[in-house]
């Protein structure tokens, strides 16, 4: 097109990027307005001087060294690539920058195209984004403090979580050759991450931002609203108790450090003192059938059995609706106990149950409710200390079943 020349030089003198061409001896020869205004310069100013000109006084040695480096193997750069420039104005002030460079060849002579953006805007933001951070810790250190004895149980149960990670860490060098391992891993760490942020967090803020309003509330027809927010305090505790309970389980279990202690016990009793148990976590119309079918005395270790039943009666209430029913049924075939739990909830997607027995892991499904990734992962522990076995069935949209079953020790 004949009016090529016009629309690149109208590109180059109305591009909101600075642009600076220099050439083998590393010479200004074209500068374009938006990179003048970018330093302070004219072009007359820049038009025959070193590219050193625009650069700190503290980087101009180091620069010529990657500028002569740069000619002998010269490469095509784009923006960004982690590095953290500085420019500097003929103030002699300095200023963040982003630069990408072009390198092109005419009449034998090699040029340089510099595409410059001022990146100050983005730096102060970076800076404010790491500001309020560190105000977040700050406000986070502070509730920690109003509550002594649950930063003790953090603590505690965070060192354990951290020697497990630890142990993890260290038992990566013999899984090296295998590398699906390693890669389950890291998908372990990532969860866990992810799920500590999110359900220590949300408790956190629901306490700071109640103790925050409780603190408004100082007439006494007050006393209503101070309540309500106490409350969801006391519940936001529970709910912080419940996730170190689940951490602590986990680091005893991977410490080997839970036995086994059999004795003869009535089995029916026990399921129905756990069903008692939970029943002020029923929702809104829930219910729980049981049904009964084997000899009401068997010989296991009844705190295992009673923590299994617990996380099972757990999930099956929080991920059913309001007015639905669980369903558990014991019965005896030969010298095996079989116990299941069925509930009417949401079920599992296909492609999840296969993880569902492995740590920190959440189904897809269930992301907006509150929960840890452990407790299946524990019940499957224990089964296991029990020498039984545990299975699985579910219907995405329609309900779970899990079934354990355990030797009779009599």
């Amino acid at each position: 097109m004949q009016n090529n020349p016009v629309h690149l030089n109208s590109l180059f003198e109305n591009a909101t990027e600075g642009i600076v061409v220099s050439n083998s001896q590393g010479l200004i020869i074209l500068i374009n307005p938006s990179a003048c205004q970018m330093f302070g310069y004219t072009p007359a100013e820049l038009t025959g001087q070193k590219i050193e000109v625009l650069i700190p006084a503290t980087a101009k040695k180091i620069h010529i060294k990657h500028r002569e480096a740069f000619y002998q193997d010269p490469k095509n750069r784009q923006m960004g690539h982690n590095r953290d420039l500085e420019a500097g104005r003929k103030d002699g002030s300095s200023f963040p920058v982003e630069v990408s460079l072009s390198t092109y060849v005419q009449n034998d002579e090699r040029y340089v195209i510099a595409f410059i953006i001022d990146i100050t805007r983005r730096k102060e933001t970076e800076r404010n984004m790491i500001l309020q951070q560190r105000q977040l810790e700050k406000v986070t250190d502070q509730m920690r403090l109003l509550n002594a004895d649950l930063e003790r149980k953090v603590e505690e149960r965070t060192l354990i979580l951290k020697e497990a990670l630890q142990r993890l860490e260290e038992s990566q060098h013999d899984l090296s050759l295998a590398l699906d391992k390693e890669r389950q891993l890291n998908e372990i760490k990532s969860r866990f991450v992810s799920m500590a942020s999110h359900e220590f967090r949300t408790p956190l803020s629901t306490v700071l931002s109640s103790a925050a309003l409780i603190d408004k509330y100082v007439q006494t027809d007050d006393q209503e609203k101070r309540s309500r927010h106490i409350e969801k305090i006391k519940n936001s505790v529970r709910h912080l108790n419940t996730l170190l309970e689940d951490f602590l389980s986990l680091g005893k279990l991977d410490e080997g450090k839970i036995g086994i202690h059999l004795h003869e016990f009535d089995l029916e009793e026990l399921i129905r003192d756990t069903m008692e148990e939970m029943n002020p976590t029923l929702k809104a119309g829930q219910h729980i059938v049981y049904e009964n079918d084997c000899h009401k005395l068997i010989t296991s270790d009844k705190n295992l059995i009673r923590n299994i039943l617990f996380n099972l009666f757990s999930n099956a209430i929080k991920f059913s609706d309001n007015s639905s029913t669980i369903h558990i049924v014991s019965q005896k075939k030969d010298r095996f106990i079989f116990v299941s739990v069925r509930d009417e909830g949401i079920g599992i997607p296909e492609e999840d149950k296969v993880h569902l027995f492995t740590s920190f892991f959440r189904s897809r499904n269930v992301v907006n409710i509150q929960g840890t990734g452990l407790g299946l992962h524990i019940v499957k522990k224990y089964v296991d200390l029990l020498g039984g076995t545990i299975e699985l069935h579910s219907t995405l949209g329609k309900g779970t079943k899990i079934t354990f079953s355990i030797p009779d020790k009599d």
